[in-house]
């Protein structure tokens, strides 16, 4: 067994294999294009505000370029990311990884002026601790925590690797963010849906704070998750969980993803158009049955919703970050789907999650025809990732209409280098302003 506290200062770029480096640009270039769409929304305005005037400091915030310091950069760059539900996540975690650990590093990393190897070995690192400190946290404690709860450690060690701390001062770093981190209820914000989402910005911010204090001499170990749970960290670099990651074709809830896919699969196979569907029976688990929202008021609404969702992707054979805000909440068609759509709890869905995600959808037709499809699970599962391709394609959907397309391209060129740079080549592309 590798020793955690070890695995985060001694991990190398050069011994990684090939597919876990080049998953992990990959995975930079995603998160990337979901905080670009994020950048739109309210709640990331509201964070970066909050974050410039309460938290003042040198530090660029991510599309933004006002100045913060780099927790409340981090708070802010988080909360972009997870205002847009479209970032990867780790099925037996429920949770995502990337959305608390980047925030923290590239602020971090840009105030250190870092290597960008050093910054690629830092998220690559913090994949692999995160997959097991997610786990070793849901396996220790009752309650269903969001993301920023285990990803406060998780982006603390890559913050200490980042700042340079000696082993004794990251084991502190580790326990301050377990202390502090944000144990917030992720059933609460599915029953209630609100800006609150997955947690990550504040986990992030934890962890930047976290790093800061033990850089001080601050005091704060054991981390229990991570010294206190070894069946869990058994596999520690032998196993590079990076490569078991599942990423969204859809900026929706997860769980909504597999009646989207039988939906999808159904207007296809039969040749329909939404206005030949009269009703629409889903049969899933109990955690996508509990995004009830049929009617969404605003965007986090909808994008913790599992019927609004289904019912654009029948309308429009797609579900885009423009489906959900605005007008597009009130579209008369979406609506008369989400509506019109029951909700089943299935024993057979519930016995496979979380490590899988089913869903059975019918459809049932105004003139009395019924159409019943298979069991579907979501795309880009870790089973059958997206290809390169896809990636860069999912990339550009989000990224080109908020950015443009050259300076999109301009940031995926200087990630394709990070290798050969620094990582301002990278940050400095990202933490400048959006002409809006």
């Amino acid at each position: 067994m590798t020793n955690p506290i070890d695995f985060i200062h001694d991990l190398r770029w050069g011994d990684l294999p090939a597919p876990v480096r080049q998953r992990t640009e990959l995975s930079l270039l995603d998160l990337i294009g979901v905080a670009a769409a994020g950048s739109r929304t309210q709640a990331s305005q509201i964070s970066r505000d909050l974050a410039h005037d309460e938290f003042g400091g040198p530090v660029p915030m991510l599309f933004d370029g006002r100045g913060a310091s780099a927790s409340g950069a981090a708070l802010a760059a988080g909360m972009t990311i997870d205002s847009i539900d479209g970032h990867d996540g780790f099925n037996p975690a429920k949770g995502h990884i990337g959305a608390p650990l980047l925030p923290a590093a590239l602020m971090l990393g840009h105030a250190a002026d870092l290597d960008g190897v050093a910054f690629l070995e830092s998220i690559a690192m913090g994949y692999e601790f995160g997959a097991r400190a997610s786990v070793a946290q849901h396996a220790t404690v009752p309650d269903y925590h969001t993301s920023g709860s285990w990803g406060a450690v998780t982006a603390a060690a890559a913050g200490a690797r980042i700042r340079g701390l000696d082993r004794t001062a990251t084991r502190h770093a580790l326990g301050i963010a377990e202390y502090h981190g944000p144990r917030s209820q992720m059933m609460r914000v599915i029953d209630h849906p609100t800006m609150l989402k997955d947690g990550a910005g504040w986990g992030s911010m934890c962890a930047v704070s976290a790093v800061n204090f033990a850089a001080r001499g601050f005091t704060g170990a054991p981390a229990i998750t991570v010294e206190q749970a070894p069946e869990h960290w058994q596999d520690l670099g032998a196993r590079w969980r990076i490569l078991e990651q599942y990423y969204k074709p859809y900026p929706v809830c997860r769980w909504a993803q597999p009646p989207i896919e039988g939906a999808l699969d159904l207007l296809k196979r039969h040749r329909l158009s939404h206005r030949d569907i009269a009703r629409v029976v889903i049969h899933t688990f109990h955690e996508s049955m509990r995004l009830a929202t049929t009617h969404p008021a605003d965007g986090d609404a909808a994008q913790y919703s599992t019927s609004f969702p289904v019912a654009i992707a029948l309308v429009h054979g797609d579900v885009r970050p423009e489906h959900l805000t605005g007008d597009a909440l009130r579209d008369p068609d979406v609506l008369r789907l989400s509506e019109a759509m029951e909700i089943h709890e299935d024993p057979f869905a519930n016995d496979h999650f979380p490590d899988r995600r089913f869903a059975r959808v019918s459809l049932i037709l105004r003139d009395g025809r019924r159409h019943d499809g298979d069991w579907s699970e979501p795309r880009w599962d870790h089973s059958a990732p997206p290809s390169e391709a896809e990636f860069r394609q999912k990339y550009h959907a989000l990224a080109d209409p908020v950015l443009g397309r050259p300076w999109a391209d301009a940031i995926e060129e200087a990630l394709a280098s990070l290798g050969q740079t620094r990582l301002r080549a990278l940050s400095d592309q990202l933490l400048r302003p959006i002409s809006r």
